[in-house]
C-alpha cells in the first residue's frame, strides 16, 4: 500500500509559515527575499490578469510584501497557508487599486468607473488555480509540457501535434498520456487534486 503523497507539501507549508514566525518575529531580511521569490512571480501574473496593467501589477505585488511583512504577527498557520494568506492579501491590494480613482486611465468616463467592479470571489479562485495549473505544467519536462500546450492551448488534435512537431503519432499519443499522468500527480502533490 502507497501512502499519499503529502508531504513535500506539507513540508513546503511548514516552511513558509516558519518563515512568516521569523518576520513576525522581527527578522525581515533573508525570509523576505525567501517568500519573495516563492510568490512574486505568481503575484505579478496574478495582477496582470486582474489589473490588466504592467505598473499596477507591480505594485499590486509591492503592496502584498509590505502588507504581508506588517501583518506577519496576525498570521495564523491553523487557519491556512501562507499561500491562501498571501493571496488573500493581494486580492485586497487589488480591489483597493481597481478603486482607486488615479489607477484608472485619463480619459475613462462613467461607464468605465461602472465597469470597474470588485473582484469576484469566484473569478479570483479560477485565476488562482489557473495560475496554479501553468505553474504545475512548467514543472514537467520541456516535451511532455510542449505536447500538452500545443493540445490545451493551441487547441490541436494529437494529428495536428504530430504534423507541427514533425514526430510519429504514437509518440504524440504516449507523451500526452505520460505527460496528463505528471501534470496529475504535480497537482496532487501542491494540493489542487485530491
Amino acid at each position: 500500500m502507497t501512502m499519499p503523497s503529502v508531504a513535500p507539501v506539507d513540508a513546503a507549508a511548514a516552511e513558509e509559515a516558519a518563515l512568516v514566525a521569523r518576520v513576525a518575529g522581527g527578522d525581515s531580511g533573508d525570509p523576505m527575499v525567501a517568500l519573495y521569490q516563492r510568490y512574486g512571480p505568481r503575484l505579478y501574473g496574478l495582477g496582470l490578469r486582474l489589473l490588466g496593467d504592467r505598473g499596477l501589477a507591480e505594485e499590486m505585488v509591492q503592496e502584498t510584501f509590505v502588507r504581508l511583512w506588517r501583518g506577519a504577527g496576525r498570521f495564523d498557520p491553523d487557519q491556512g497557508s501562507v499561500r491562501a494568506y498571501t493571496y488573500t492579501i493581494a486580492r485586497r491590494v487589488a480591489v483597493d487599486l481597481r478603486r482607486r480613482r488615479s489607477s484608472r486611465p485619463l480619459g475613462e468616463g462613467e461607464d468605465r468607473i461602472e465597469e470597474s467592479r470588485d473582484i469576484e470571489d469566484g473569478e479570483f479562485e479560477a485565476l488562482l488555480l489557473g495560475l496554479d495549473v501553468r505553474d504545475a505544467l512548467h514543472s514537467l519536462s520541456a516535451k511532455h509540457r510542449e505536447i500538452l500546450e500545443l493540445h490545451f492551448d493551441d487547441d490541436l488534435s494529437q494529428p495536428q501535434v504530430s504534423e507541427r512537431l514533425d514526430i510519429p503519432l504514437g509518440t504524440v499519443k504516449t507523451r500526452t498520456y505520460y505527460g496528463l499522468k505528471a501534470l496529475k500527480l504535480e497537482l496532487e502533490e501542491r494540493g489542487i487534486l485530491g
